[in-house]
C-alpha cells in the first residue's frame, strides 16, 4: 500500500528545524530557531510538551532518557526526557554546534561545530572528550558507525572524511561536495547515515543522488538516484532494519529506496516545496517524521516496514484486472497516490490487504509524482523478477522451497498503468481573523489594527481578553473575562465583536460590545443556529458582519438588529470592513501546484447597496497564502501574501490590484518578516511589526512598530528615469481616493489632490527634459499626452528654447488638441446645465398676469419694501410674504431657489441691479412673472456655477455677491454711469444706497402708475444735495462720486432716527407734484404701452425713463458688483 502523508503543521518558527524519535517511538520530539524542543505525542497533538533550551536549537538527539541538544550559545546541553530537566553541559565550542548524534549504545556523543572541530564525549563522563581536527571549513553532519569504529564526518570545505575513533586519524576523505563559507550558504547540510545494525555501508547525498560507499575497502558500490529528483539531496536516513534508506531534497521531495534492489518505492511531494531538513524512521514501524526550513513537521505513514513486510494479511486471489482498477479509478482523484511502473516488483513476502477504504485514506499532497511498484497477486508464490535477476538472497528460509517451484512458471509482466503526472491540488487554506497570532498559543493578538490591540491571555492563571485603544479619547481600556472562550475579535471606533466556536453544550456566539451606545445596555449576544460555526468577522461604520461554515454572511446592525443574509460561493478566508465598504475573501475553486484559488467580493453597505467586485480572483504570488486582509486609512482595500507582497486595489484602473511593497525587501534574514498591522496612503506608510525569526510577534515584550515605505516593482529602478516613473505612477495610484471620496460625496482637502497634481506634473516635465537629453522625442510627446495644458505650454518653451523645433510643433499641436478637448467638455457641460436650469425654471407665457392692477401694486409694493429694508435680515420678512409674487408660492417648486439679490429685466429695458425680493426665507424669482429672466443667466459660467451652488443652502444670508469688485475699476466704472445721469436718476441710485442703510420702519406710499416715471427723491438723496459741497471741503480728494457717495452714507448713518425721519417725511412731501406730471405722461403713451405689457411691467419695477436704451452686459455687471459691494 502506498505511504499517507498526513498533513504538515506548525511546529516552530521559520529556520532549520531538527526531528528525532523516542527509542519507543510513542513520541516525536522538535527543536527549532526559535529555541524550543517540543515532544509531540502525535501530529495531532495540539497541546505538545515545550522545552526552552536557548536562543536557537539547531540539533537534538535522543537516547536512553537522555535528550542532547545543540544550541546557540556554543553549547552541548543535556536534558532528562521527558521531564525537560536540566542535565549539565557536556562540551563547548568557540562558535556554533551544528549537529549531534548518539552512538548506538547511547553512551557517547558526537558534535561538529562552525570551529571546524569534531568531538566525542562521554555522555556519564563528560571529561571523556576527544577531539577531531582536520576540516578547514564549518562541520556539516556527523554519523557513528553502528560498530562505534569509524566516525563520518562531511563539511563545507566540500569533503566527507571518516575517521578512525580510536586513534583520531582520517581513514579515509572524499571530495564530494560544493565548498561554501558557512552552514547557511552550504547548497547540502548533507545528512549522511551509516546502514544499522551491520555498518556495512555509509550513506552520503551528493547532488542528485545517494552514494553509498562499503566498509572498509571505501569503494563506491553505488549510487541511488531517481529520474524525478530534480533538485539536490538534504538528507538520508535508514529503516531500523536497513533494508530501506529514505532522502529528502530541498524541494521538498522525499524518496524511499529498496537498497537492495535499488528500486525506488516511494515519492511523496512537500505541499509547498519547502527544504527538508530533518527525516527520522519509527524504529518499530513503516513512518517517517519530517520537518522543513520553514519550521513545519510532517508524517508518512504506511511506508514499507522494517521488516520487509507492509502487513501480516495476504492479498486475496483475483485477477490483475480488478487491481488495476482498483487504482485507475479511485487514485486518480486522489492525488498523492502516484502511479509509475518503471519498476515492477513482486514481493517475495505477503503483500497487504488493498481495499478502497484505505485507498480513501490517501491525503493530497503537492509536488512530482511518485512511484509504486506494480503488484501481483499469486499468494504466497509471488515473487521479484528483479530479485530473480540479481541472484538476491533476501527470501525466507522457511519460504525458499515453496517459491523455488514457483519461480519458472511466473509469467514475466511487464505490462504498466497509466501515470498521472499533472499539477496536484492544494490544500485549502483555512479562516484567519487580519492581524490575529495563530490560535493554539496561549498569550496571543486577536486583534491589532488602526483602532487598538485585543489580547487574549489563556493560561492556568486566568482565561480573560485585553483591550487597548490606541486613542484613548474613543475609549478607556478593558479587561474582559473569556467564560465563552472567544477566539475571534474584531475592534471598531464604535464597538467590540468576539465570537466563539461551537461545543456540544453551547452554540456558536456572536456577542457585541457597543460602547459607543447612547442607551445604558451597551452588549448583545447572538446564537448561530445549530452545526454552524461562526468563520470570520468584520465591523463596519453602524454594521457587523459574521461568515460562517454554512457558507452564509449575515449582517448585523451595530445595536443588533438582524439585516440581510446572502450566501457565499465559497468556504470564507477572511473579512474585513471599513465605513460602508465589506471586503470578503473566500475560496473559489482548488488551487494546483501550491497556488490558493482566491476570490474577492467588495460591496457597499451604504443606503444604495452596492457590488463593487463580482467575485473577481485574488491575484497571490506563486505559492503563497493570503496573511492579511484590510483597508487603508483612506478607505482602499489592500491584502498581503506569504511573500511580503502588499497589493492595492486601483480604482484608476479599473479596480485591478497593483503591487505597492514587497516587505521581504526590508528584511535584513531570509527567516525575518514583517507583521502588518495599517497601511496609509496620504502619508504614505505602511505600518508594521518587524519579526525577527518569525512570523508573527510575540506579545510581550510589548512590539513596536515601524514604518516601511512604498515602491512599485517597475524595471530599471536604479536609473534616473525608473525611479521618476515609479514616483510618477505611485502618486497616481496613492491619490486614487481623493476622487473616490469626491464621487461619494465625502469630505477632503482640496489641497492635497492640488499638490498631488502639482507633483506629477512635475516628474512629468523632469521625465520630458530627461527624454529630450537622450533625443527620445516620440517618447516626450507621449509625456506631454498626460500633461495639463498649462504643463504642455511650459514643455513647448523647453523644447523652443532646446532647439527642437519639431518636437516643439508637435506639442503645439498637441496643446491645441487639449484645448479643444477643454472647450469641448466645457461646452458639454454649460449645455447640460443650461437645459437642466430651463427644465427647472417653470417659465410662464401669460401676460395676462402681469397685467392684472392688484399684482402690479404688489410687485412695487415689495420692492420699495426691499428698498428700505436695506438688504437686511431682519427686516427682509414682509408682511405680504403670502400674496409676494417674488416668494416661493406652493407652486414654486420647479424654479430654482436664488438668495436675495435676484432681480428682473425685459428684453429691452436696463437691468435694476438693486431690487431685492421681500423674503428673507425663500428669496427666490417671481413663480408667475411673465418671461422674468434673473440677471445671474447673463453672467459667465464660472459665476453660474458659484451662484447656483450657494443657493443649495437656504439658511444662509440672502445676500447675493455674484462677483468680487476690483477695489478701483469697478467702482470708477460705476462712477462714471452715475456722472453720465441726469440728476434725477442720480438722486434715484443715491436712494438706493441709502435705503439698505436706513433701518426704519417707514414704507413710502406710491401709486402705480409713477412706478413708470422717475422715482421721487429719498431722504438721503435730499440730504446729500445740501451737504455735498461740505464733504467736499472735508475732503478735497475726492474726485469720484462714488467716494462722495459713501461718505455721505457714513454720515447719514450716525444722523439719529428723528432726524432721518425727518428727511424721510421732506422727501415724500416733495413726491406729489412729481405724481401729477406722471399721470399727464401716462396719457399720453398709454395706448403705445399697452402693446408692450411685458416692457411695461419690467419699467414699472425698474422705475426707469420710457425711452432709456438698454445697457451691455457687462455694464450690468459692473453695477451689480457695485450695489452689492456697498451694503
Amino acid at each position: 500500500m502506498p505511504a499517507t502523508q498526513k498533513p504538515m503543521r506548525y511546529g516552530h518558527t521559520e529556520g532549520h528545524t531538527d526531528v528525532c524519535f523516542d527509542d519507543s517511538g510513542s513520541c516525536i520530539v522538535t527543536c527549532g530557531s526559535d529555541g524550543d524542543v517540543r515532544i509531540w505525542e502525535d501530529l495531532d497533538d495540539d497541546d505538545p510538551k515545550s522545552i526552552n533550551v536557548g536562543e536557537k536549537a539547531y540539533s537534538c538527539a535522543l537516547k536512553n532518557g537522555k535528550l542532547v541538544t545543540a544550541v546557540s550559545n556554543n553549547t552541548i546541553q543535556v536534558y532528562t526526557f521527558p521531564e525537560g530537566d536540566p542535565d549539565g553541559i557536556l562540551t563547548r565550542f568557540t562558535t556554533n554546534a551544528n549537529h549531534v548524534v548518539f552512538n548506538s549504545d547511547g553512551a557517547k556523543i558526537a558534535a561538529g561545530s562552525g570551529d571546524f572541530l569534531v568531538k566525542v564525549v562521554d555522555v556519564m563522563d563528560c571529561s571523556q572528550q576527544k577531539t577531531f581536527r582536520g576540516h578547514d571549513a564549518p562541520v556539516l553532519s556527523l554519523s557513528f558507525d553502528p560498530k562505534d569504529v569509524f566516525l563520518a564526518s562531511a563539511s563545507c570545505d566540500g569533503s566527507v572524511r571518516v575517521w578512525q575513533i580510536s586513534d583520531q586519524t582520517c581513514a579515509i576523505s572524499w571530495p564530494l561536495l560544493q565548498k561554501s563559507s558557512d552552514v547557511v550558504n552550504a547548497k547540502s547540510i548533507c545528512r549522511l547515515a551509516w546502514q544499522p545494525k551491520s555498518g556495512m555501508l555509509l550513506a552520503v547525498p551528493v547532488e542528485k543522488s545517494v552514494k553509498l560507499y562499503r566498509r572498509e575497502t571505501w569503494s563506491n558500490q553505488f549510487d541511488l538516484s531517481d529520474n524525478f529528483i530534480s533538485q539536490t539531496l538534504n538528507i538520508v536516513t535508514w529503516s531500523p532494519c536497513g533494508q530501506y534508506l529514505a532522502a529528502g531534497s530541498i524541494n521538498g521531495l522525499i524518496i524511499v529506496w529498496n537498497v537492495e534492489t535499488r528500486d525506488c518505492m516511494e515519492r511523496v511531494k512537500h505541499e509547498k516545496g519547502y527544504a527538508i531538513c530533518g527525516l527520522a524512521w519509527h524504529p518499530t514501524c513503516g513512518r517517517i517524521a519530517y520537518t522543513d526550513a520553514e519550521g513545519n513537521l510532517g508524517l508518512l505513514e504506511n511506508v514499507c516496514y522494517p521488516n520487509g513486510k507492509t502487513s501480516s494479511s495476504k492479498v486475496p486471489s483475483r485477477v490483475e484486472k480488478d487491481y488495476n482498477d482498483l487504482f485507475d479509478g479511485d487514485d486518480m482523484s486522489n492525488a498523492g497516490d502516484f502511479v509509475n511502473d518503471n519498476a515492477v516488483e513482486t514481493h517475495p513476502f505477503s503483500k497487504g490487504t488493498l481495499n478502497d477504504d484505505e485507498d480513501d485514506d490517501i491525503m493530497l499532497a503537492s509536488g512530482r509524482p511518485r512511484q509504486r511498484s506494480h503488484f501481483l497477486e499469486d499468494d504466497e508464490n509471488s515473487v521479484d523478477i528483479t530479485m530473480l535477476k540479481t541472484g538476491s538472497n533476501l527470501l525466507k528460509e522457511e519460504e525458499e522451497n515453496d517459491q523455488a517451484d514457483g519461480i519458472y512458471n511466473l509469467p514475466l509482466v511487464t505490462s504498466q498503468r497509466p501515470m498521472y503526472d499533472g499539477p496536484m491540488p492544494t490544500p485549502r487554506q483555512k479562516p484567519f481573523q487580519s492581524g490575529s497570532t495563530p490560535s493554539h498559543l496561549t498569550h496571543r493578538f486577536m486583534v491589532w489594527n488602526p483602532i487598538g490591540i485585543i489580547r487574549c491571555y489563556n493560561d492556568e492563571q486566568d482565561n480573560a481578553i485585553d483591550v487597548e485603544f490606541h486613542d484613548t479619547s474613543i475609549h478607556h481600556a478593558t479587561h474582559l473575562s473569556n467564560t465563552l472562550n472567544y477566539t475571534i475579535a474584531d475592534l471598531s471606533h464604535e464597538a467590540i465583536l468576539l465570537a466563539c466556536e461551537s461545543t456540544e453544550e453551547q452554540a456558536s456566539k456572536l456577542h457585541c460590545l457597543h460602547f459607543s451606545s447612547w442607551d445604558s445596555s451597551k452588549e448583545w449576544i447572538v446564537d448561530m443556529p445549530q452545526n454552524e460555526d461562526i468563520e470570520a468577522i468584520c465591523l463596519g461604520q453602524g454594521w457587523a458582519a459574521a461568515a460562517t461554515s454554512a457558507l452564509l454572511l449575515r449582517l448585523f446592525s451595530i445595536g443588533g438588529v438582524q439585516k440581510e443574509v446572502f450566501s457565499l460561493p465559497g468556504p470564507v478566508v477572511s473579512m474585513a470592513g471599513h465605513g460602508e465598504q465589506l471586503f470578503i475573501v473566500y475560496h473559489r475553486g482548488t488551487g494546483f501546484d501550491g497556488d490558493q484559488c482566491l476570490g474577492v467580493h467588495l460591496l457597499e453597505m451604504g443606503k444604495k447597496k452596492r457590488q463593487i467586485l463580482h467575485g473577481d480572483p485574488l491575484p497571490l504570488t506563486r505559492k503563497s497564502y493570503l496573511v492579511w486582509v484590510g483597508f487603508s486609512a483612506e478607505g482602499t482595500p489592500c491584502f498581503v501574501d506569504s511573500e511580503g507582497i502588499v497589493r492595492m486595489l486601483n480604482r484608476g484602473l479599473g479596480n485591478t490590484w497593483t503591487p505597492v511593497c514587497n516587505t521581504r525587501e526590508h528584511c535584513k534574514g531570509k527567516s525575518d518578516h514583517y507583521w502588518v498591522v495599517g497601511v496609509h496612503e496620504n502619508p504614505q506608510q505602511l505600518r508594521c511589526i518587524p519579526c525577527k525569526g518569525s512570523r508573527f510577534p510575540p506579545t510581550l515584550p510589548r512590539p513596536a512598530v515601524a514604518i516601511l515605505s512604498f515602491k512599485l516593482p517597475y524595471c530599471q529602478i536604479a536609473t534616473e528615469k525608473g525611479q521618476m516613473e515609479e514616483q510618477f505612477w505611485r502618486s497616481v495610484v496613492f491619490h486614487n481616493h481623493l476622487d473616490y471620496l469626491a464621487k461619494n460625496g465625502c469630505e477632503y482637502e482640496e489641497s492635497t489632490k492640488n499638490q498631488a497634481i502639482k507633483e506629477q506634473q512635475e516628474l512629468l516635465l523632469k521625465m520630458l527634459a530627461l527624454s529630450c537629453k537622450m533625443e527620445r522625442e516620440f517618447r516626450c510627446v507621449e509625456l506631454a499626452e498626460l500633461m495639463t495644458q498649462n504643463v504642455v505650454n511650459l514643455a513647448i518653451k523647453y523644447a523652443s528654447r532646446s532647439r527642437r523645433l519639431i518636437l516643439a510643433q508637435r506639442l503645439s499641436e498637441l496643446a491645441v488638441e487639449k484645448a479643444a478637448e477643454l472647450t469641448a467638455s466645457q461646452a458639454e457641460e454649460e449645455e447640460e446645465e443650461d437645459f437642466r436650469k430651463k427644465l427647472n425654471a417653470g417659465y410662464s407665457n401669460s401676460p395676462t398676469e402681469w397685467s392684472q392692477p392688484r399684482l402690479r401694486n404688489q410687485v412695487e409694493e415689495a420692492a420699495e419694501d426691499a428698498g428700505e429694508a436695506g438688504d437686511t435680515e431682519e427686516k427682509l420678512e414682509s408682511p405680504k410674504h403670502g400674496q409676494n409674487p417674488f416668494s416661493k408660492s406652493s407652486n414654486s417648486s420647479d424654479v430654482p431657489s436664488v438668495k436675495s439679490g435676484a432681480v428682473t429685466s425685459s428684453n429691452q429695458g436696463r437691468v435694476n441691479p438693486f431690487k431685492v425680493s421681500a423674503s428673507s426665507k425663500e428669496p427666490a424669482i417671481s413663480v408667475n412673472s411673465a418671461r422674468s429672466v434673473n440677471i445671474l443667466d447673463k453672467m459667465s459660467k464660472s459665476y453660474k456655477k458659484s451662484a447656483l451652488n450657494r443657493t443649495t443652502n437656504d439658511e444662509k444670508s440672502p445676500v447675493i455677491r455674484p462677483l468680487i469688485p476690483k477695489p478701483k475699476s469697478k467702482q470708477a466704472s460705476a462712477a462714471a454711469y452715475f456722472q453720465k445721469r441726469t440728476s434725477q436718476a442720480d438722486k434715484t441710485e443715491e436712494a438706493k444706497e441709502e435705503n439698505p442703510k436706513n433701518l426704519s420702519s417707514e414704507t413710502p406710499a406710491i401709486c402705480p402708475q409713477d412706478t413708470e416715471n422717475q422715482r421721487p427723491k429719498t431722504g438721503f438723496q435730499m440730504w446729500l444735495e445740501e451737504n455735498r459741497s461740505n464733504i467736499l471741503s472735508d475732503n478735497p480728494d475726492f474726485s469720484d462720486e462714488a467716494d462722495i457717495i459713501k461718505e455721505g452714507m457714513l454720515r447719514f448713518r450716525v444722523l439719529s432716527a428723528e432726524e432721518r425721519k425727518a428727511w424721510a417725511t421732506k422727501a415724500k412731501g416733495g413726491a406729489a407734484g412729481d405724481g401729477a406730471e406722471a399721470k399727464k405722461r401716462k396719457r399720453g403713451a398709454n395706448q403705445s404701452q399697452e402693446t408692450e405689457p411685458q416692457e411695461e411691467t419690467a419699467k414699472e419695477n425698474l422705475n426707469l425713463p420710457k425711452k432709456q436704451k438698454p445697457l451691455d452686459f457687462s455694464t450690468n455687471q459692473k453695477l451689480s458688483a457695485f450695489a452689492f459691494n456697498q451694503k
